[in-house]
């Protein structure tokens, strides 16, 4: 009975942390996104903050007493998050002037389109009036009314779904106003007082579990952000190349915004190229039809085999459990699911870890604390 008895230990023991892993994710993380996220800011900022504040002191003579007056470091690493946040602005203002000449193009050719559009399917109309022997624009009436009804619901619907949606839209941008402060004072906070905290967290009951989380949390975190940043930006380089040598006047615009959305886990290039292709080879145009699916196809496949494997390799997991997990993640946690899921699926198997550890040294098995290897 002793190896049943293990087994059960174990399958319980499993199913306990999973739960309490799925609870923190899914009701107390939300609560301190914003802390953490100032906390990895903090961290960023904290090597030049600390290295200003010291170069910030002086030391002065007052009623003979010398005194040290300095800048706190919470006050100068705010100065520099909001100066990194205006060069950046300022970087992405001066870079964007190509940008909006696109998008002004763009939105130039818009009704060139329409009446494009417009010829298209007025000649379609014809044609299966001729082939049905039809009386002589008796589909064209009829599709004119039907495009004149669908612009009437919409012209018509789009006001009161504004109207009912502005309040919420209003409250998500006050919300988004005031987790913005809150970010940046908690920034200048965090600064100050971080090696109070490392005290704290040093001296505490819980100190392996606060470093197995926050070193999960930054690891599985760093993996994520840089590698939706090399796929986004390879993704974004092998588009703009394509659109031009297509000679699309748009090809920046394009390339960036397929790009963006290709980060995006619901959407993804095809949603834009395929139907673009289909079109294509519509007009009799194969070779640019061709050219946008083999465009497709190299982002899709370079997603596929990149995210996986840059995610795992740096994490620790095999690139089939970070795909499992990341889509895991997905479905229960939206979005953030995709950092989620590894961070959770990491964290189980360390805490399963760190607690038959406890329990053998409690046991007297071992005679020591065992260091905790990588999972799996």
């Amino acid at each position: 009975m002793g190896k049943p008895d293990k087994k059960l230990k174990r399958i319980l023991l499993i199913i306990g942390i999973t739960g309490a892993v799925y609870g923190v994710f899914r009701y107390l993380l939300p609560l301190v996104v914003p802390f953490l996220l100032a906390w990895g800011l903090a961290l960023m900022l904290r090597p030049t903050s600390v290295w200003l504040a010291k170069r910030c002191r002086m030391t002065v003579n007052i009623k003979g007493r010398e005194k040290v007056l300095a800048v706190p470091v919470g006050i100068i690493g705010a100065a520099e998050l909001m100066a990194l946040v205006f060069f950046l602005s300022l970087a992405l203002y001066l870079g964007s002037y190509k940008l909006c000449m696109e998008t002004g193009m763009f939105l130039e050719q818009i009704p060139v389109w329409v009446d494009a559009l417009d010829m298209w399917l007025t000649k379609m109309c014809h044609l299966i009036e001729d082939c049905l022997c039809l009386s002589p624009n008796c589909l064209v009436l009829i599709m004119r009314e039907m495009l004149k009804g669908l612009m009437d619901n919409l012209k018509y619907g789009a006001m009161p779904y504004l109207v009912a949606n502005s309040m919420t839209l209003f409250q998500k941008g006050m919300e988004l106003m005031v987790v913005s402060v809150i970010l940046l004072v908690s920034v200048g906070l965090i600064l100050q007082e971080m090696d109070r905290w490392k005290q704290r967290c040093d001296h505490s009951l819980f100190r392996r579990e606060f470093a197995l989380i926050f070193c999960r949390l930054a690891i599985t975190a760093n993996a994520y952000l840089k590698t939706q940043g090399i796929i986004m930006l390879l993704t974004t380089v092998i588009c703009t190349a394509g659109f031009w040598i297509l000679k699309n006047p748009y090809y920046i615009l394009a390339g960036i915004s397929l790009g963006v959305l290709d980060a995006l886990p619901v959407f993804g290039t095809g949603t834009v190229l395929i139907p673009w292709a289909v079109i294509r080879f519509f007009q009799g145009k194969w070779g640019a039809g061709i050219l946008m699916l083999a465009i497709y196809l190299a982002c899709y496949f370079l997603r596929e085999l990149l995210e996986a494997k840059l995610m795992g390799s740096r994490v620790g997991l095999s690139p089939l459990e970070t795909l499992i997990s990341m889509y895991v993640g997905l479905r229960l946690f939206g979005i953030l699911g995709l950092i989620l899921g590894p961070v959770g699926i990491l964290l189980i198997g360390d805490m399963v870890k760190a607690w038959e550890s406890w329990g053998r040294q409690e046991e007297g098995e071992t005679g020591e604390e065992q260091p905790l290897k990588p999972f799996p």
